[in-house]
């Protein structure tokens, strides 16, 4: 498989996103790091930079759905921002088990950096039409049911399920495509 595959071919038009943690290490165990995700999308959506459709986050993994002016841009700022943040809270909470795992799986060419947080890549597939979004983000909604953590999608605190379920979300999405 090439990397071709996995381009972004039309910038502002929405995709579905992966974003898997090296080595599948379960850092989103933790409120703390997940609230880093969120507020970043947050932020990202606050500057007018990413239009966020919806999204699951797991304890390895996190899959979403965003289209942005510059797309490519904002998923590299995305990593960059939240592995920085991710690991210097580690850090600080002295969480040498992660850290050391984070240090080992770190790819041998990235060579200006400790840790690497994040997988490369993020899979992106471009959505064209309302049956694909559909079926791309009940994919992401059913994640934790198919893994056996929840029975209902909108009983995943970390997804936009609830939102779609026109309850509370941790994080505003955009829901009319």
């Amino acid at each position: 498989m090439t990397r071709s595959r996995y381009r972004i071919w039309e910038q502002q038009q929405p995709h579905f996103l992966t974003s898997t943690v090296v080595a599948w290490l379960p850092v989103f165990t933790q409120p703390d790091t997940v609230q880093i995700v969120l507020d970043c999308w947050r932020f990202l959506q606050e500057q007018n930079r990413l239009t966020l459709f919806g999204y699951v986050i797991l304890e390895n993994h996190l899959h979403w759905v965003a289209a942005a002016p510059d797309l490519s841009k904002e998923i590299k700022a995305f990593k960059s921002f939240t592995a920085r943040r991710i690991i210097d809270l580690l850090e600080s909470r002295r969480v040498q088990v992660f850290l050391d795992q984070l240090a080992y799986h770190k790819a041998r060419h990235k060579v200006e950096c400790r840790y690497q947080l994040w997988q490369e890549g993020s899979h992106p597939e471009l959505i064209q039409g309302q049956d694909i979004m559909r079926q791309k983000l009940e994919y992401a909604h059913y994640n934790p049911v198919k893994r056996g953590y929840v029975d209902d999608p909108t009983r995943w605190r970390y997804s936009s399920a609830r939102n779609f379920a026109r309850l509370a979300g941790l994080v505003e999405v955009t829901t009319d495509w």
